[in-house]
Formats: C-alpha cells, structure tokens, sequence
C-alpha cells in the first residue's frame, strides 16, 4: 500500500502497459464501475501543453514529466483516481495504491497497432517491448511488488474480467479517515 494512501479516501490506481493493450478501455470500464476520476496522461499532455515538443520519428508529444507531476500532485494526494499511461516510471511511488500492467499477445498487439497506424520503427518498437515485458519490468523496479499485478488483455472478455477484479479490489479497499 502506497506510503500517503492512509491520507485518501479512495484509492489511486496506475493502468499502464504498452500501447494497445487497452488501457484506455479497461480505464473508462472501470471509472463506469466505480466512479473514480480517470486521467488519461496521453491527454492531459496534450490539453495542457505538458511537453517539450514532437518526436518525428516516433510520432508523439515528448512528455515533460515534471509538468505532467506537478499538474496532477493535488489531484493524486486527494485519490480516488485512475491514470492510464504507457509509462509508470516518473510518478512518485506514493501516489499508486494498485499499479495494473496490461499486457496482449504480441500477435493480437500486432494487429490493434496496425489498425492506428502504427507502422515501422513505432510498430517494431511496441512489439518488442511487449515481448520483453518492458513495462512490467518497469513496474515492478519502480513500486513495491505487492501492489504490482500483470492481467492478460486480449480480448472483451479479459477485459470484463479485469475490470471485475479491479472493482473487487477497489471495493475491499480499506476505508481512510
């Protein structure tokens, strides 16, 4: 359990993993569930002007972490949110009470990025790191391994059933005052 979380009345959860393995979907699931707050970082990037520019080759914002940090403290110390984002290891670990990788057969993965595009080194990239597990390694150096869970995301029905898990989770939460 995250250091502050004793503050919260609710629980702040971290859905990341690469991109295409639904995130965002599982994201907007759960807040439809549980009536938390999602922040979809992708976004929020955007909407606040929260980089330091474009990346031609990879074809996205090059995020500026402090601005993306120092945007959401307030938001993070009060809880009660989901943030979804392909990257978990700038937050500060007191702010996730439940850190959920994502992770989709890299032959499913394949196909979803195709569909948006992807192509290329930003395809090749994503599949790779899919195959290493980059995320989930990086999850797990980057906040205690007990709040760290990896739920397969291939399909409607894996999705369903994270969003029933994570609820469950979410409901068995402990209380704070």
């Amino acid at each position: 359990m995250a250091a502050d979380s004793n503050k919260r009345k609710r629980p702040n959860i971290l859905v990341t993993g690469t991109p295409g393995t639904g995130k965002t979907t599982t994201s907007s699931a759960l807040v439809e569930a549980t009536q938390l707050h999602h922040i979809n970082i992708g976004d929020l990037v955007r909407e606040k002007n929260l980089h330091d520019g474009w990346d031609d080759d990879l074809q996205c914002h090059v995020i500026n972490e402090d601005l993306v940090c120092d945007e959401l403290e307030d938001m993070m110390e009060e809880g009660g949110n989901i943030v979804d984002y392909h990257g978990c290891d700038f937050f500060p670990e007191r702010w996730f009470d439940l850190v959920v990788v994502l992770q989709t057969d890299n032959t499913v993965l394949y196909d979803r990025l195709s569909k948006r595009g992807y192509e290329g080194s930003k395809l090749s990239n994503n599949i790779e790191s899919e195959i290493f597990q980059v995320l989930l390694e990086e999850a797990k150096e980057s906040y205690p391994e007990d709040i760290v869970i990896a739920l397969k995301s291939d399909n409607i029905e894996d999705i369903t059933r994270n969003v029933a898990t994570i609820t469950d989770w979410i409901r068995s939460w402990p209380l704070r005052s």
